[in-house]
């Protein structure tokens, strides 16, 4: 088996920017059909105008927190590719939350956005998938019928109150994956997911231009010493779509540098 996802067709969705186009272009460079959806037509056109005449490439904008344009967006991707292969959740936002506060809805936006989206686009997406494979001749039928790649991180495990709404929908994210990777794996569809932390996403970019010591505890903070970069993502999502990943559903795997491995309150020395 081989990482190769060429010819394959990608949804990627929060596309416009950051991690998730990052392995959209990935996606595109290595040969794949790719669908770039975001919320932001401004962010998506700013980001991607050069794809507009790509052939390989379909821009989609859509409130995905929204059923309806969920159906649109699996809709456009078969009127222009006739099927799809691969889904990566990587629609995310970064909430800060104030824990004591009733009137605080960050938790219920952050379960929206990370978690629902995620839910009924993976559903949307299985369901054609299965319907691909029913429809192919056993014969040349592929190993997978399909990969899910989904985004965790590392705050799903760690506690800290101000995180409360994007730690939960992270958790819940990882229970999903898990949850769906038993209910596909009959269909021959995988599910994982890419848990980040200590990589330069478009949220860690904010936090350290707003605190400029941040950047220094991190990498403290990190065995291998350094921030990881978005094309490492993207080329362990292009791993969990492939072939190559074949044996592999329902994990989730960290992209941290090591930063999960350290105790954050150390021990005292005596």
């Amino acid at each position: 088996m081989t990482a190769s996802i060429a010819g394959r067709t990608a949804i990627v969705t929060g596309a416009a920017a950051g991690i998730g186009h990052a392995i959209a272009r990935h996606f595109l460079d290595e040969g794949a059909h790719v669908v770039l959806a975001d919320m932001s037509e401004k962010r998506l056109k700013a980001g991607c105008d050069d794809l507009c005449d790509h052939d390989n490439a379909l821009l989609f904008t859509g409130d995905l927190r929204e059923r309806l344009t969920v159906a649109n967006l699996l809709s456009a991707t078969i009127d222009a590719f006739d099927r799809v292969d691969i889904l990566v959740n990587g629609a995310r936002c970064f909430l800060t939350t104030d824990p004591l506060d009733p009137a605080d809805t960050t938790v219920d936006e952050a379960l929206s956005q990370n978690l629902m989206v995620a839910l009924r686009m993976s559903q949307a997406v299985a369901r054609r998938m299965i319907t691909q494979a029913e429809a192919e001749d056993a014969d040349t039928r592929r190993p997978s019928a399909g990969a899910i790649v989904n985004f965790s991180a590392i705050a799903a495990h760690h506690t800290q109150p101000e995180l409360l709404g994007y730690s939960i929908s992270t958790a819940a994210a990882e229970q999903m994956t898990r949850s769906l990777a038993v209910a596909l794996a009959p269909h021959q569809i995988r599910v994982n997911a890419l848990a980040i932390g200590s990589v330069m996403s478009a949220s860690l970019k904010d936090r350290i231009a707003e605190h400029p010591d941040y950047r220094d505890r991190i990498i403290k903070g990190t065995p291998l010493r350094r921030i990881g970069t978005a094309a490492e993502v993207a080329e362990a999502a292009q791993f969990l779509a492939s072939d190559a990943a074949g044996f592999i559903t329902g994990q989730v795997l960290a992209l941290d540098g090591g930063r999960t491995l350290l105790d954050p309150v150390q021990t005292p020395a005596y």
